[in-house]
């Protein structure tokens, strides 16, 4: 009878969820195609529209997902092959070993287990099924410019809560909280957009910043080119309102890596690029610090003047030292999968879960996968990130379709530039690492697709089937 009691509020969400599910299993690729969108504005149900209901909310575009994946893999369609590789050896392996990590007495619950595995490979599948999502190119980047557009309501947004008072109610974080991260000196606060925490802006804006470059040099109609740049403005000025030093340095970091690597692996394409880049960038300079002023000097201000101004590029280095400070804790083992997730409080809270071990400080994600499976687990899991940095460099030297070798190099310089990312604990960060990992199958399939067209609109023209 108690437990009947206990499961009662559960049915209202379990049918929910299941209700969810089966509608996004009625078409896969338009649910995986909304997951992409609900990653921006997930934030605005949690802040806003439902902020008591903000740790469900965090679920939903999983269930979408989950739904599409029961329809892709377990449906009829024809699928993309699944091959033996560096990938799938690098993933089974990491697999195993953190569902052996799952069932770790550290945890105090299996549960946590469970939902540390969630945050290490839900998202992998995607980089399968976006092979069949995109039948060609040019739909490729329809999808592309048209997911873009969004960065202008979106930055306009966040352009509205740097100008607004910290106490206004655009400036909540998720569950409508009062957004405390501000610049000193100055009556503003570090934006969010409609994003949840500043971290799954800053995410979105590297991810927009990486696909807008190439946009910049593709040749586009009058029209979508001036939006292209209006974006491009947008995601520059408002990368100095979120006041996250790492964005700015990732952006730099990425233009050179762009410019130099294509200067010496296709000079070609790289003049036509500059030629292309010229005006934007000189526009964009120009007009940054007539309209961003305040932003540009807040951030400025901060960079300088921050507690940890002085040894930022030792704090962002340190990221490498962590995995060793991790392991004397507990040798070659660890606390099991999902111990240091920032929802697992929040999990314990709801199902009454009991506590586990008391984990030691960690930061950085690098050292918390080692607290979480150990150095083993730590050696599978950023081999399999290697291995796709790796795979995405082949995938940019074997194209040839201009268009999709940039995108083959913005995936590369995504991933290699933000190796000590936030993978596992930035929910943002895995959709799009995720998606642009899924460039390696992606591309080679667009461009074969591509040539397949050609060729037979080439042997049908001059080889026409003879009349009966």
């Amino acid at each position: 009878m108690q437990l009947l009691i206990t499961l009662i509020p559960l049915i209202g969400p379990l049918v929910a969820v299941i209700a969810i599910v089966w509608i996004s299993s009625l078409n896969w690729r338009l649910a995986v195609k909304v997951v992409f969108f609900l990653v921006i504005f997930e934030g605005v149900l949690r802040k806003w529209v439902l902020p008591q209901a903000s740790e469900m909310i965090y679920f939903f575009k999983d269930i979408v997902l989950l739904g599409a994946y029961l329809r892709y893999y377990l449906g009829s369609e024809l699928k993309y092959p699944f091959k033996i590789s560096g990938i799938t050896i690098a993933l089974f392996m990491a697999m195993i070993w953190c569902t052996f990590q799952a069932f770790n007495p550290s945890l105090g619950s299996v549960i946590i287990g469970f939902f540390g595995l969630k945050a290490y490979f839900f998202y992998i599948p995607l980089i399968w099924m976006l092979p069949a999502l995109f039948q060609s190119q040019e739909e490729l980047y329809q999808f592309l410019r048209n997911y873009l557009l969004f960065t202008i309501p979106v930055c306009f947004l966040a352009v509205a809560q740097f100008f607004s008072p910290p106490s206004s109610p655009i400036n909540i974080y998720a569950g409508g909280h009062e957004a405390n991260a501000g610049f000193n000196g100055f009556n503003a606060v570090r934006v969010t957009g409609t994003f949840s925490y500043i971290s799954g802006y800053t995410v979105y804006l590297s991810a927009c910043f990486s696909l807008l470059i190439p946009l910049l040099t593709l040749k586009q109609p009058r029209l979508w080119r001036l939006l292209t740049l209006v974006e491009a403005f947008l995601v520059a000025g408002t990368s100095f309102m979120t006041g996250a030093r790492g964005l700015l340095l990732f952006e730099i970091l990425f233009v050179v890596g762009y410019v130099c690597i294509l200067s010496f692996t296709q000079p070609t394409t790289a003049k036509r690029s500059a030629k292309q880049l010229v005006l934007p960038v000189i526009l964009i300079s120009a007009t940054l610090p007539q309209f961003f002023s305040k932003a540009i000097e807040a951030f400025s201000y901060r960079a300088a003047n921050s507690s940890d101004s002085k040894n930022f590029l030792e704090r962002a280095l340190s990221a490498f030292a962590e995995p060793t400070q991790a392991m004397q804790f507990k040798g070659f083992d660890g606390y099991g999968t999902g111990a240091t997730h920032q929802a697992v409080p929040a999990l314990r809270k709801i199902f009454n879960l009991p506590f586990g071990e008391t984990l030691p400080p960690s930061e950085g994600e690098m050292g918390r996968v080692v607290l979480e499976t150990g150095p083993l687990g730590f050696l599978f899991w950023y081999a399999l990130r290697l291995i796709l940095i790796f795979n995405l460099w082949q995938v940019f030297w074997k194209l040839k379709s201009p268009f999709l070798r940039q995108l083959a190099l913005v995936a590369f310089l995504f991933q290699i530039i933000n190796i000590t990312g936030q993978l596992i604990f930035n929910h943002t960060f895995a959709v799009y690492y995720w998606f642009f990992s899924s460039f390696i199958f992606l591309l080679p399939e667009l461009e074969s697709r591509q040539l397949s067209s050609y060729q037979q609109y080439v042997y049908t023209t001059y080889f026409p089937s003879s009349p009966n």
